[in-house]
């Protein structure tokens, strides 16, 4: 059985897209969270999210955001995108039912763990195998025989702006594929400023490296 497991669309419908026409029709579909914010398409994102057979839907922080109609981090940036966002969204029921964790053979399946923001380079004791979202940057980690795969991020790379990352599981082989694509960021970027996006959010995608 082919899973895709994926995390953080953050709002980026033509991303979430280009990421499912390209793996085609898989037997299961896992989302991490954070399907909604930044991005001018959060409403078609869970629409499309729900749509896919056999799907899970994980709650992020910005879905918790979302719902409670305030975030509650300092960044000034991000609390731009939040306001330009949220008012809009017209998911709330759909996005409160999303679960807090699954279970897919070995793995749990969760945002993340221990509500932390989790980089390749972060030391954290593992207790049993995950596969997690959050940080926007795809990953390998492992130790005391338990392995730690960060999915990265559909539609906001934070080390590449026009780079999709998701995982392949095979159920059969017990293989976890890192995989990601390169697409074209700037019909999004047009969009956002057609909707008029502050400045400041903007900036984060015009400015970011691109591979």
């Amino acid at each position: 059985m082919k899973v895709l497991i994926y995390s953080d669309v953050h709002g980026n419908l033509p991303a979430f897209e280009i990421m499912l026409e390209k793996e085609g029709e898989c037997d299961k579909y896992i989302c991490l969270g954070d399907l909604v914010n930044y991005g001018p398409w959060s409403n078609a994102c869970v629409d499309l999210a729900l749509s896919l057979p056999n799907s899970t839907l994980v709650m992020g922080n910005h879905e918790e955001a979302f719902i409670s109609g305030k975030y509650p981090g300092s960044n000034k940036m991000v609390q731009a995108f939040f306001q330009k966002t949220w008012p809009k969204f017209k998911r709330i029921k759909e996005i409160s039912l999303f679960v807090n964790e699954t279970v897919l053979d070995q793995f749990s399946c969760l945002h993340t763990v221990n509500d932390s923001y989790i980089y390749p380079d972060t030391q954290i004791e593992l207790a049993k195998n995950y596969l997690i979202g959050h940080s926007h940057y795809q990953f390998r980690y492992s130790n005391n025989d338990f392995e730690l795969f960060n999915a990265g991020s559909v539609g906001q790379n934070r080390k590449y702006i026009n780079e999709i990352n998701y995982l392949i599981y095979d159920t059969e082989t017990k293989i976890v594929s890192m995989k990601s694509i390169v697409y074209d960021i700037d019909p999004v970027i047009h969009q956002m400023k057609k909707e008029n996006y502050p400045s400041v959010c903007l900036d984060y995608y015009i400015n970011k490296e691109r591979r």
